[in-house]
């Protein structure tokens, strides 16, 4: 699994909260937000590459190699049914073979970061499902 640091970590939220107006004048944003719930989680860590609307057109994905992938078209590429211990994987890392994506600089693995800024098994297990959950319900409809 890749080591991230915390600077990178510090980065990427950083960027995207200020992306998305949360970086007040001579504030650091917050590393960590105290809400649980998967659409504040994704707009928040998530939205700056894959957009708000999970469709990746976020304000960072021009820059990344490889494009960053619509998210809302997860179960249609997989035969209608959301894979959502599939996606809990590539979120965590916790899957053998990741895509390059989610295993490389352009894109951090988020179970270890969310680990590493709450120390809660717990909360760090709430805050991935609710995020998996959030995906699955962006999914485009047929």
């Amino acid at each position: 699994m890749p080591r991230i640091s915390v600077a990178l970590v510090g980065a990427i939220v950083a960027l995207g909260a200020a992306a998305q107006g949360v970086h007040a004048r001579g504030q650091n944003p917050p590393l960590v937000i105290s809400s649980m719930v998967g659409r504040d989680l994704f707009q928040f860590y998530c939205a700056t590459c894959h957009g708000v609307d999970g469709r990746g057109k976020g304000p960072t994905a021009a820059s990344l190699r490889p494009p960053t992938p619509d998210l809302t078209s997860i179960a249609r590429l997989n035969g209608g049914a959301f894979p959502s211990a599939r996606i809990e994987a590539f979120i965590t890392g916790d899957e053998g073979r990741m895509p390059a994506a989610h295993g490389s600089p352009d894109m951090p693995v988020w179970g270890p970061i969310f680990r590493s800024l709450d120390r809660s098994d717990a909360r760090t297990r709430v805050r991935i499902g609710n995020l998996v959950a959030y995906i699955e319900s962006i999914q485009a409809k047929e």
